[in-house]
């Protein structure tokens, strides 16, 4: 492939995107580009975009489509990106995917593919909902699926404090799949129109997930 690739990863919270995102990395050598890491770096790089930002969010309000847009301009000319990038938490609409096939476009490039993972809503409120990480190393832990060894000790670290974040509860958790399938499913329909949708069932084992996904990136790579 003489472009770099670039995938999309769709999926309410909870599917697995980052867990993803991070063996794509390992596999294929792609930089995972989320949007509130993006934002965070161009603040502290001080390029102009993330002064921009950095106003905006110091006023308390949502940096532009613009905005963002620009930075994941800036970050794309970087050199560590030569094998191509996993867009995480962007685009979230119809509106940001056109802006975001026009960018490309400026660049000579296209969305290689748009991956769903594809999940029951009621099955993602019980993971989501049971989640728990280690205060110390942040490991992560689930009231069902994957307890410490010992009780109340970190696996990882032997830390014993652990949290849970405060939107992890069942109420929160249906109210953001609600927003999701609103405001970013629809995308689905976009991208299937243009022929660069995948969907993946992501209910299955985490490593057969990775192998479906790797499997997908080969085939759009040998195109």
């Amino acid at each position: 492939m003489t472009t770099p690739a670039v995938l999309i990863l769709l999926g309410p919270p909870g599917a697995g995107k980052g867990t993803q995102a991070r063996m794509l990395e390992e596999d294929f050598g792609f930089v995972q580009l989320s949007t509130g890491d993006l934002l965070r770096a161009a603040v502290a790089s001080g390029s102009a975009a993330g002064m921009q930002a950095k106003a905006v969010m110091e006023a308390g309000g949502l940096v532009s489509d613009e905005i963002v847009l620009a930075i994941l301009k800036d970050r794309m000319g970087q050199p560590d990106v030569t094998k191509g990038i996993i867009l995480d938490g962007f685009p979230r609409t119809d509106g940001q995917a056109a802006a975001l096939d026009e960018l490309l476009a400026g660049a000579g490039q296209t969305v290689t593919a748009a991956i769903s993972l594809d999940v029951d809503d009621e099955a993602m409120v019980g993971r989501i909902a049971g989640r728990f990480t280690c205060g110390g190393c942040g490991e992560g832990y689930h009231d069902d699926f994957k307890q410490p060894a010992q009780a109340g000790v970190c696996d990882k670290c032997g830390g014993t404090g652990f949290k849970r974040r405060a939107d992890d509860n069942a109420e929160t958790v249906r109210e953001r799949l609600k927003a999701y399938h609103a405001q970013t499913a629809p995308l689905i329909t976009y991208y299937d129109a243009k022929g660069v949708l995948q969907r993946i069932d992501a209910m299955g084992e985490i490593a057969s997930i990775r192998m479906t996904l790797g499997n997908i990136v080969k085939g759009v790579s040998a195109q």
